[in-house]
């Protein structure tokens, strides 16, 4: 069996380095010995989008906000659904994970950076929560590894009370936010019913193929 190769580090800003890694045709991110995502696996982050686009319906010219790139396969799914007029607004705060997603994972990335329904905001995004008022149709959040942040302490506010409640100013009537997990978590499913969330908590397998870890999404609509 061929060794890993390892491409490259990045440093999150207040976080963790993450590494790069390729093994064949697939790509690996690791932090310290862990797993934080690899190309052979996204189908629950596919997931994340779909099922948001299909709770929102017909919406004309649905404005979606994505948090962070990872390895695109949010955007990459939202994209294959969204209608010529909708839009994508990703928010990365890693430089090098864009630089990877044009370079060595290029052919993974598909282009999807450069659809015109894109817009790439580099940095953190909690400020671009912050600094919206009733924008955006849904909020998709797969940052870190769920409420349970692994790779920057900073995250752990986009899941607060504070936090959930800006993400809700951000949003239009009947807005979704919806939050990718690698675990479920009973005492953020209470908290962000207590913000004023309408909540639908599904389990999703880790891969398209409806095998792998299961994974769990939060759908909270706003009211």
């Amino acid at each position: 069996m061929k060794p890993r190769e390892f491409v490259g580090a990045a440093s999150v800003p207040g976080g963790v380095e993450l590494r790069l890694f390729r093994h064949g045709d697939d790509h690996v991110i690791m932090v310290d010995n862990n797993e934080l995502m690899s190309s052979r696996v996204g189908g629950s982050e596919e997931a994340l989008a779909l099922m948001t686009c299909e709770r929102l319906g017909a919406r004309a010219a649905p404005q979606l906000l994505i948090g962070g790139y990872g390895m695109g396969f949010t955007l990459r799914a939202a994209l294959g659904v969204l209608d010529a007029d909708g839009r994508a607004t990703v928010a990365e705060i890693a430089p090098e994970i864009i630089d990877w997603a044009r370079g060595p994972m290029v052919a993974l990335t598909a282009g999807c950076l450069d659809d015109p329904r894109v817009s790439l905001v580099m940095g953190d995004v909690a400020s671009a929560i912050a600094s919206a008022t009733k924008r955006y149709d849904a909020i998709l959040l797969d940052v870190d590894n769920g409420p349970s942040g692994l790779v920057r302490a900073d995250n752990d506010g986009l899941y607060s009370m504070k936090g959930l409640a800006k993400a809700k100013a951000a949003l239009k009537p009947g807005g979704i936010l919806a939050i990718w997990s690698a675990a479920p978590d009973a005492a953020f499913t209470r908290r962000l019913k207590d913000a004023g969330f309408k909540v639908d908590e599904v389990t999703v397998r880790a891969r398209s193929n409806g095998k792998g870890p299961r994974h769990t999404i939060w759908f909270g609509q706003s009211r």
